[in-house]
């Protein structure tokens, strides 16, 4: 909250400057500025660092919520919220987007049926040079003479195409995962769109050759994501492929 000192006189209540008669300080209150003051990406990122100091924490703790340790298996449906603009996100609207989709999802599909995974961080500090608005603020202030502001919040930056959030689900699940990213899309400034992704879950495999490589052997589990086996390298490594490929 922005704080604003203004003197108030005893007798009349009107407000003069503090050598013409007896005034105390009264402490008012100014609301958040709006963030579309902060929408385009005008200037370079200006992350947080030892010469940004006294930046706030976002907003936007956590990144990843549903059932986090599904195996890779569990959930082949992956649907995205992409951006269609280039513009800047502000951690307090990441945490809502992020609220909604969960309880929608929580409701409606279970809270083990769907992994969330929120594909930006608010690195980009933006800044406010706090300017008195009342009377006899002239004596206070200097206007724009050193108008590098203040650290106030932090923003993600966006690209046009960029994902925003990513749902893994199942695919009995597919209306509802849909559903839930349609109404998170309120949360956000601009034009966003829901892209079902052809790949399974977070691979980066197509669903056809993720199936294909499985059979094959050539994949191996690796929490969300798949860790691929080539066929070639030392002896005994192949050896041990081998092995475990017939032993399944």
């Amino acid at each position: 909250m922005l704080s604003v000192f203004f003197t108030v006189c005893h007798s009349s209540g009107c407000q003069h400057s503090f050598t013409r008669c007896r005034c105390h300080f009264v402490k008012a209150t100014m609301g958040r500025r709006p963030a579309r003051c902060y929408r385009y990406c005008k200037n370079k990122p200006y992350p947080k660092s030892r010469f940004c100091r006294g930046v706030p924490d976002p907003k936007i703790r956590i990144f990843d919520l549903g059932k986090k340790k599904a195996t890779v298996d569990d959930f082949p449906l992956c649907v995205h919220l992409v951006s269609d603009e280039y513009e800047q996100l502000s951690s307090e609207a990441l945490e809502a987007g992020r609220i909604c989709c969960n309880k929608y999802l929580v409701k409606n599909c279970g809270k083990d049926q769907f992994h969330i995974r929120m594909r930006l961080h608010p690195f980009h500090v933006i800044r406010i040079n706090k300017m008195l608005s009342c009377a006899g603020a002239d004596r206070l202030q200097t206007g724009m003479r050193g108008a590098f502001g203040k650290p106030q919040g932090t923003v993600a930056r966006v690209r046009i195409g960029q994902p925003i959030m990513s749902v893994r689900s199942s695919d009995r699940w597919k209306a509802q995962v849909i559903e839930a990213l349609r109404r998170a899309k309120f949360k956000f400034p601009g034009r966003q769109k829901i892209y079902v992704s052809k790949r399974w879950g977070f691979t980066k495999y197509d669903r056809d050759e993720f199936e294909k490589l499985r059979d094959d052997g050539c994949l191996a589990n690796d929490g969300c994501n798949v860790r691929y086996r080539p066929k070639h390298g030392p002896l005994d490594t192949w050896r041990k492929f081998q092995t475990e490929i017939h032993s399944v």
